[in-house]
C-alpha cells in the first residue's frame, strides 16, 4: 500500500510539472546567422525573417502601415470578394477567431484583397458589412496589386492573377504573426480543426514572455 501511495504522489507530482509546462510555437520563415560580439565574445545568433514594411488602405478608407501593428499579436490571409469557391469558406470560419478576440486591443486580423481593381474601398466595406464586422479588430486590405502579391512572398504565400478561365488563385491559409512581427504558424483556413487551433495557439503566443513584454 505504501508503494501505491508513493507511486500515485509522483505521478501526480509529474503530472503538475507537465501542466505548469509553457509550450512556445516554433518560429517559421527564412533564418539568417548573425555574428556579434557579446561581453567580448564573438557569438553566432538566429535572425528570423519579419514582415516588412507596407501602406494600404482598410475598409474605412484609413492608412494602414506595419507600423499600426506595432506591439500586436495579427492573423493575415489572401482573398477577393467574387471568390466563388475557399474565400467565403475561410472567412465563416475567420469569423469564430474575431469573435473569441475582438475585445483584445493587442490582437487584429489583416485580408489583403488580390483583386484591387474590383475590390475598393467601398466594396470591402459592403463585404465587412454583410460579414458583420465593425470596428478596428478586423482590417480588410487594398492596395496597388504588385505591393500585395510582393508582401505575399512575406507571408510565404503563394498568388497569381487571373488563369485562363478567368479566376485569381491563392493559398487559403491564415498565418499568425507575433508581435515582433515573426511568422509563428500556418492553419489551413478551410478546416474548422485547424482553426480551432489558431485560436488556441493565439492564447499561446500570448503568453509566451516576449509578446508579454512587447505590449
Amino acid at each position: 500500500m505504501r508503494n501505491l501511495w508513493i507511486g500515485i504522489i509522483i505521478l501526480t507530482l509529474f503530472n503538475a510539472c507537465k501542466s505548469n509546462t509553457k509550450t512556445t510555437l516554433p518560429i517559421l520563415g527564412y533564418k539568417t546567422p548573425v555574428t556579434k560580439t557579446v561581453n567580448g565574445k564573438t557569438v553566432t545568433d538566429t535572425e528570423y525573417a519579419t514582415i516588412p514594411p507596407f501602406k494600404f488602405v482598410n475598409q474605412y478608407a484609413d492608412t494602414i502601415t506595419e507600423k499600426s501593428l506595432d506591439g500586436k499579436i495579427y492573423v493575415a490571409d489572401f482573398f477577393f470578394t467574387t471568390c466563388p469557391s475557399i474565400c467565403p469558406v475561410m472567412h465563416r470560419n475567420m469569423l469564430n477567431v474575431y469573435k473569441e478576440f475582438k475585445d483584445d486591443n493587442n490582437f487584429r486580423i489583416i485580408s489583403h484583397t488580390i483583386d484591387p481593381k474590383y475590390d475598393t474601398v467601398p466594396v470591402l466595406k459592403r463585404y465587412a458589412d454583410k460579414l458583420g464586422i465593425a470596428g478596428n479588430t478586423w482590417w480588410l486590405l487594398h492596395g496597388e496589386k504588385g505591393d500585395t502579391y510582393k508582401i505575399a512572398k512575406s507571408y510565404l504565400q503563394s498568388v497569381s492573377e487571373k488563369n485562363p478561365k478567368g479566376e485569381y488563385i491563392h493559398d487559403g491559409f491564415f498565418i499568425l504573426i507575433d508581435k515582433q512581427k515573426r511568422l509563428r504558424g500556418t492553419y489551413e483556413g478551410t478546416d474548422p480543426a485547424e482553426v480551432t487551433k489558431l485560436i488556441a495557439d493565439i492564447k499561446t503566443l500570448r503568453a509566451e514572455p516576449d509578446q508579454i513584454a512587447a505590449k
